[in-house]
């Protein structure tokens, strides 16, 4: 049989339609909508959108148009921040009860401790804001300010209790490797408002000196079994923002420019031959690469910002690769039209010199947190941008190793811990859930990450069961082919 003739009776929808179908339907389109297709003025000016969404999306108006994700890698000791249990001071290195712990699970960390004593947390909490909120003040002095803007959720959960799959868990909805992470999720379902940026970006800044870190797998902004033009791409914080991204010595942009097209060409006509999408993916990364030459270097230049803006965000923001420069580039990358914008710190797993390690990473990132937030609302851009912030799991409230009242450690504990969401689609100055008075079991309210994902997905427009994608036999979803449920409680 003619391999060609084969190939195209194997052809699957999707790869017709990606290929002569979509080319037939664009024109169609094209001569029903006219000008129609170019929604905004920059778009006018730059031709119809590069980064289109898939057709019928957003399924509903959504209140957000873009989602930063304020990742902290390693877990966040939920006692030390968030869920304040003042009654706590009274099991001081007293052993965790038996019916609390309930047989639950435990790490390999402290499976052979002999004791599970208690640990309250020794940071002062104070209520903060109009909505009262209880907040490590010592902590989180800069996000204490803003607790009127966020929805705290103090009942969320997860199945894994070790790092790897607990922060592929968050970031793609499963434990399993090989899934699309959420950012790609968005990218595909909504595309970007940008023709010179990615949908997509992430960034990995630089962390406190002696963390305990743990590493950052490129799954976490993996497109998985989406197409590869999803995949977010990182942008670093040495050297050049984008590698590979600047003309070699001697070329200039006219000559990359016609080589592009000479390409462009060669390509389109393998994929005409072999209907592979990844080819589409090639060219259409070339392009965006070439527009990315000029556009990295002005979103990266912040010299232009106020200074008011620079003093909000501290004296790390002009130093790139720091948690505050990146935050600032959030905002930059946000207004420029970018659909995702995900920042993951890592160092915040302290199984020993908690209190030490903890008082670091938060030196590292509240000011800035808090800044991205009140510059976002002051610019009017609070209202439809999503700002998620939390880690992939919580801490025990029993210590790991030697407790003293100023130095004690925290295992894993992925029974409970706190995220927190501000911006569009949400109620600011809520708390959503409940535990008990270990901060080890929830009462009250359950939030599974799949529900929180949904729950994101929802902000923008997206129901979560219609957004999918065929892979090996399933109609993969990021909340997961279990149920799931929108957090209907924390939306405006």
């Amino acid at each position: 049989m003619n391999p060609l003739f084969e190939h195209n009776l194997l052809q699957t929808r999707r790869q017709f339609f990606a290929g002569p179908g979509l080319r037939f339907g664009g024109m169609a389109l094209a001569a029903i909508m006219g000008d129609k297709l170019v929604d905004t003025p920059a778009q006018a000016a730059d031709g119809p959108r590069i980064h289109a969404p898939l057709p019928g999306l957003p399924h509903f108006k959504p209140k957000a148009k873009a989602l930063i994700y304020l990742h902290m890698n390693g877990g966040p000791s939920q006692i030390d921040t968030w869920d304040y249990k003042p009654k706590l001071a009274d099991y001081f290195d007293k052993e965790l009860p038996n019916s609390i712990r309930n047989g639950q699970r435990l790490s390999t960390m402290t499976s052979g401790q002999t004791r599970f004593p208690c640990a309250p947390s020794k940071f002062k909490f104070e209520q903060k804001g109009q909505c009262g909120r209880w907040v490590n003040s010592e902590l989180l002095p800069h996000t204490a300010k803003i607790v009127d803007d966020i929805a705290l959720i103090r009942s969320v959960n997860t199945n894994a209790i070790n790092h790897d799959p607990a922060c592929t868990f968050v970031m793609t909805g499963s434990e399993v490797p090989g899934k699309a992470s959420i950012g790609s999720w968005l990218a595909y379902g909504l595309g970007s408002e940008s023709n010179d940026l990615p949908a997509f970006v992430v960034f990995t800044p630089q962390f406190p000196n002696g963390s305990n870190a743990q590493a950052l797998f490129t799954r976490m902004w993996s497109s998985g079994y989406l197409p590869t033009r999803f995949n977010g791409v990182a942008m670093r914080g040495s050297g050049d923002p984008v590698l590979y991204l600047r003309n070699p010595d001697g070329v200039e942009s006219s000559d990359r420019r016609a080589m592009l097209d000479t390409l462009n060409k060669l390509n389109q006509r393998g994929f005409e031959k072999f209907g592979d999408p990844e080819i589409q993916t090639r060219i259409s990364q070339y392009e965006m690469a070439f527009r990315m030459q000029s556009s990295v270097p002005e979103l990266t230049d912040i010299s232009k910002e106020p200074q008011s803006i620079l003093d909000l965000y501290g004296p790390e923001v002009k130093k790139p690769g720091t948690f505050a420069h990146s935050a600032l580039l959030a905002r930059r990358l946000i207004e420029r039209g970018v659909r995702v914008v995900q920042l993951l710190h890592r160092g915040w797993d302290q199984h020993g010199s908690l209190p030490n390690q903890l008082t670091n990473q938060c030196k590292d990132t509240d000011q800035a947190t808090a800044a991205l937030v009140i510059d976002l609302k002051q610019r009017g851009l609070l209202d439809d941008t999503l700002v998620v912030w939390g880690g992939e799991f919580g801490r025990t409230v029993y210590s790991q190793g030697k407790l003293t009242k100023d130095d004690y450690g925290r295992d894993h504990h992925p029974r409970n811990f706190c995220m927190w969401m501000a911006g569009g689609g949400v109620k600011g100055g809520i708390s959503h859930g409940e535990t008990d008075e270990f901060s080890y079991n929830i009462v009250a309210d359950p939030v599974h990450i799949n529900d929180l994902n949904a729950t994101i997905l929802h902000c923008l427009g997206i129901d979560h069961e219609r957004l999918t994608f065929k892979s090996q036999g399933l109609d993969q979803r990021l909340s997961g082919v279990e149920p799931a449920k929108v957090v209907k409680q924390v939306l405006a």
